[in-house]
């Protein structure tokens, strides 16, 4: 059986396509978002960041491919500012790949960095539509500089079950990975968060090469899709309340507590400004 990390909550989507021992599945997924054909899985160098907190956030998913460097996230509520986040991933990452290959940044010979290649995975409710997401759309419109010296590009791509049929007839485990989020959203409507997922392993059919391991793995992807589905929740709240405190402040606070595991911590905080005063205080936020 897979060992899962229970230092870092992975997401299901992480799950899928960030194991050693399913390459063929991020190989597929890197195929069908390039438009390539490789079949050698085992070029694949995985990146990701585990087991560590960086401003506050987990990298889902990054691997080094064929020179290219891709940093993949998977988003459940539309965020504008992944364009900084995967900067701040990538710069990361860039550090580490020049430690572990002894390159001299300092020396007048260019270093040679694989290509990075920036997408999110989208798949909310708000009826997002595949876009790029610019690092410059984040600066001043009342600067008088005209052009900014550095420029993010985020691919960001709708993964909704019936969006972007070539990507999913590219990609079965990514297909199969949107009905299998499609059914647990149209369960939740009638029962609980633990029920639905239950539900929709089992209505799975049973040629889909994704549900023996849902099934092998049954209790740790509940708690994936429960801590998951909390965050969310979390965040509408946080959408709600941060009108009024501060986005901020709160938005600190929430990105702390999530990444420290403390989910139920962060819902309470969302909603109790008694309770934010005290985490507030902990955390040392003015």
């Amino acid at each position: 059986m897979p060992v899962i990390n229970k230092e870092h909550k992975d997401r299901l989507f992480s799950f899928l396509f960030g194991s050693g021992e399913r390459k063929e599945w991020t190989m597929s997924l890197y195929n069908a978002v390039n438009g390539t054909s490789h079949t050698d899985a085992e070029e694949i160098q995985f990146t990701t960041i585990q087991n560590a907190i960086y401003m506050g956030m987990k990298n889902d998913l990054s691997f080094t491919l064929f020179y290219v460097m891709n940093i993949y996230e998977q988003q459940s509520t539309f965020n504008p500012n992944m364009p900084v986040r995967q900067l701040m991933y990538a710069g990361k990452l860039y550090d580490k790949y020049i430690h572990m290959n002894s390159l001299n940044i300092y020396g007048k010979r260019a270093v040679r960095l694989p290509i990075p290649r920036l997408v999110v995975f989208y798949n909310g409710t708000e009826g997002n539509e595949d876009t790029i997401l610019k690092l410059s759309d984040a600066f001043s419109p009342d600067q008088d500089i005209a052009e900014s010296d550095i420029e993010v590009r985020v691919r960001m791509i709708n993964i909704n079950y019936g969006q972007n049929p070539a990507l999913m007839k590219a990609c079965r485990p990514l297909e199969e990975y949107a009905w299998f989020i499609e059914q647990i959203r149209e369960n939740k409507i009638n029962m609980d968060i633990e029920a639905a997922v239950d539900k929709a392993i089992d209505d799975m059919p049973e040629d889909y090469v994704i549900k023996p391991l849902l099934l092998e793995n049954r209790v740790e992807v509940k708690d994936m899709c429960l801590t998951e589905y909390n965050e969310a929740e979390t965040m509408k709240l946080f959408k709600e309340e941060g009108r009024e405190e501060g986005e901020d402040r709160l938005g600190k606070l929430i990105s702390l507590l999530l990444a420290g595991g403390r989910t139920s911590d962060a819902q309470r905080a969302a909603a109790s400004k008694e309770v934010r005063a005290a985490l507030y205080q902990e955390f040392n936020i003015i």
